[in-house]
């Protein structure tokens, strides 16, 4: 484990950043999140039967606002989060809780105003998930020179979000008229097309009461399979992600962006922004010191295509050969019930984004398959335990 003098709010800063995605699988990488923090856990209810409606950008976007209403609410203070598809993780300390709440409930009644969609949310103390036997560990993976990604491990985070659903640990909405903070939150790239064959969405976990050097190995062999792909299987171009006007985000934006205003007007507003952006992107113009070349290229770099939240969880690029080869591993490792996983191909991937300023380049964005991704292939997972 990864010694670190602070428990307070200046915990998750003082945290080393590992630079080579592969080290990850050495438990040795994370550090345990205090005994006095929380953690926060959201999913979107149905989400299976929302994205089989077509509404898998919705869905993503319900939860990256998780994530997105949550920075707003730290005051600049980071903590580790984790993007899931349909919702979120994150870490806070004691003193946050209240803002977090606050936080979480205003986006429950957000996407219920706005989408008609269920959210579920709630915090869960970290001693309690020690009292029921489980750890959590968490690391920040350096994924570009201004970009950094949460990484959690031990069980702790499934354990709480299966306690969300069970237990006590749960929020009611808001009240009516309650709008979140979810300044920075976008959605305005569009879907970036699979160049190697197909978009692979993959989620993978351990088999309870296996080992952590088992389940790492087998998560290394799949990480290194992966790198055998063109830059490790990168969903997005180095030259960034396409971008077409209008944009196919730009009602989820304008929901995202309103506030109490009035949805036209945000609507236009961001068609106006997105139509600059998108001119800027085809002369290759600079204007007021923003580069549009320059900006799409660190998307790119600054992309989170793959993550460990209790396990693996990735979005590839992937050819059929690598295909092959990772589904004969997941296999054979399943039959000796080591892991349990789930796979789904899309022929795109697409990204929900969190830019404080497009001044500058500590913008984040979250990937995810377009027609589900991680929903999916979680919900293959759990048709497979079935089986």
């Amino acid at each position: 484990m990864v010694e670190n003098m602070g428990t307070g709010k200046e915990f998750y800063a003082g945290l080393p950043r590992t630079a080579a995605f592969d080290d990850l699988c050495d438990p040795a990488c994370f550090t345990p999140v205090p005994e006095d923090w929380l953690v926060g856990v959201s999913d979107v209810v149905n989400s299976t039967v929302e994205v089989a409606n077509g509404r898998y950008k919705t869905v993503n976007m319900v939860g990256a606002a998780v994530i997105s209403a949550q920075i707003n609410a730290s005051g600049g203070v980071p903590f580790p989060f984790v993007f899931g598809g349909d919702g979120a993780t994150f870490a806070i300390w004691p003193e946050q809780a209240d803002a977090a709440e606050d936080a979480l409930r205003a986006v429950q009644r957000w996407a219920a105003d706005e989408f008609g969609i269920g959210l579920r949310t709630g915090l869960v103390p970290v001693r309690d998930i020690l009292a029921a036997g489980l750890s959590i560990g968490v690391a920040r993976y350096q994924a570009s020179e201004t970009a950094d990604y949460a990484m959690f491990n031990g069980g702790g985070v499934s354990w709480a979000e299966s306690a969300l659903k069970s237990s006590g640990y749960g929020f009611d909405p808001a009240p009516e008229g309650t709008v979140p903070d979810l300044t920075g939150l976008s959605c305005r790239w569009s879907p970036t097309t699979a160049r190697n064959g197909t978009i692979l969405s993959l989620v993978l976990q351990p088999v309870g009461g296996v080992d952590d050097a088992a389940f790492t190995a087998i998560a290394g062999q799949v990480i290194e399979l992966a790198q055998g792909l063109e830059r490790g299987g990168h969903p997005v171009p180095v030259e960034g992600p396409g971008s077409r006007w209008p944009p196919p985000g730009v009602s989820l934006e304008a929901h995202a962006s309103k506030g109490t205003g009035a949805f036209w007007a945000a609507g236009l507003k961001v068609l106006f922004e997105t139509m600059v952006a998108w001119l800027l992107m085809r002369t290759g113009v600079t204007l007021g010191g923003f580069s549009a070349e320059h900006y799409a290229r660190t998307v790119s770099s600054n992309s989170d295509f793959r993550k460990y939240d209790d396990g693996l969880k990735m979005t590839l690029d992937c050819d059929r050969d690598t295909l092959r080869q990772i589904r004969d591993l997941l296999a054979k490792a399943e039959a000796d019930q080591l892991v349990s996983y789930g796979v789904f191909e899309q022929d795109q991937a697409m990204m929900t984004c969190i830019v404080p300023s497009i001044m500058t380049d500590d913008h984040i964005h979250f990937i995810d398959g377009a027609s589900g991704g991680y929903t999916q292939a979680a919900t293959m997972m759990k048709q497979r335990r079935k089986a």
